[in-house]
């Protein structure tokens, strides 16, 4: 027989890992954070320097401090509103901001080859970014099994004092 698995969507996960963690959501913002300062730190020494000021402004944060912001690889516009994609459902999604320039050194110009240092540094730093996240779904997952055993083991003792008590 063959495993069958269901898609859906990323509030429909998160309701559901919420249901069965409750912790979940928050050691996952906390690590999804962290590793978005520990990329932008990663990003910082290889990219291009003049003067030192653009590779200053590379920083990591949520995008929900940053609304007025455009990140790294963020959307400018859609073609039917107008609107800035910045906006997200998810109040947790962090995202490294650069000046404006980043893109320039990204891809290059017609003037200017392009030096690379954001995409590839991900890249190589995409598996561990998930390996951290999932570490943090485990850790949830370790502390909601824990807290579950305390709690039985707090009704036997209830049980078992009520016992002695008759």
């Amino acid at each position: 027989m063959r495993t069958q698995a269901k898609w859906m969507g990323r509030e429909a996960l998160y309701r559901r890992l919420n249901q069965l963690l409750p912790n979940v959501e928050k050691e996952v913002a906390v690590e999804q954070l962290e590793g978005a300062k520990e990329l932008a730190n990663r990003i910082r020494p290889r990219a291009p320097r003049d003067t030192g000021h653009y590779a200053d402004t590379i920083q990591a944060d949520r995008l929900a401090n940053r609304p007025g912001e455009r990140r790294v690889g963020g959307k400018v516009k859609t073609m039917s509103t107008g609107n800035a994609l910045n906006a997200t459902k998810d109040p947790n999604a962090t995202g490294i901001f650069a000046e404006f320039i980043w893109r320039f050194l990204e891809f290059g110009t017609v003037k200017m080859a392009p030096r690379p240092h954001i995409f590839p540094t991900y890249r190589a730093y995409r598996k561990r970014l998930r390996r951290r996240i999932a570490g943090a779904v485990n850790r949830a997952v370790r502390k909601a099994k824990a807290d579950e055993q305390r709690l039985m083991d707090q009704n036997e003792e209830l049980i078992e004092a009520i016992e002695r008590s008759r």
